[in-house]
């Protein structure tokens, strides 16, 4: 499971030119959903996200989590990530998990995320989506459990 996190100060996704899920300050979390993906990574992947110290303190290094902050969560299903770039010049996406595994997977860490009290926003699964954000620093990880 993959998680792509961005620190934002605004972020929004658009679904038919209705806004679906909007945050203020907080993460924005590309989601993505491989084969050998359970609940078990679900759960590791949100604990590690959430407790991911990449805001700033009161002497301005990144030392509190979202949580800390004050921040929201905003979780969009992103497949792409779960991609195979290793060969020629097109994406394979065979490592990918089937789409009701991967609905169900994105489902539980966006539940996982609810339950923490963190207040927490969402795209649509497998909808054609617009997101529009603006990358605090600029910073952004990978994270893959």
């Amino acid at each position: 499971m993959i998680a792509l996190i961005q620190r934002v100060t605004q972020a929004r996704v658009t679904i038919d030119n209705e806004v679906a899920g909007a945050i203020g300050p907080g993460l924005l979390i590309l989601l993505g959903v491989e084969r050998q993906d359970d609940e078990q990574k679900a759960a590791k992947l949100c604990e590690r996200v959430l407790a991911y110290r990449i805001f700033s303190d009161e002497q301005g290094k990144m030392n509190l989590n979202v949580r800390q902050s004050g921040g929201r969560v905003l979780v969009v299903s992103q497949f792409t990530l779960a991609v195979d770039t290793d060969r020629g010049l097109r994406p394979g996406f065979s490592r990918g998990a089937a789409p009701a595994d991967a609905r169900r997977l994105y489902d539980d860490f966006t539940d996982r995320c609810r339950q923490t009290g963190i207040r927490t926003e969402t795209g649509r699964f497998g909808a054609d989506m617009q997101v529009a954000l603006v990358n605090d620093g600029p910073v952004t990880f990978w994270l893959q459990v």
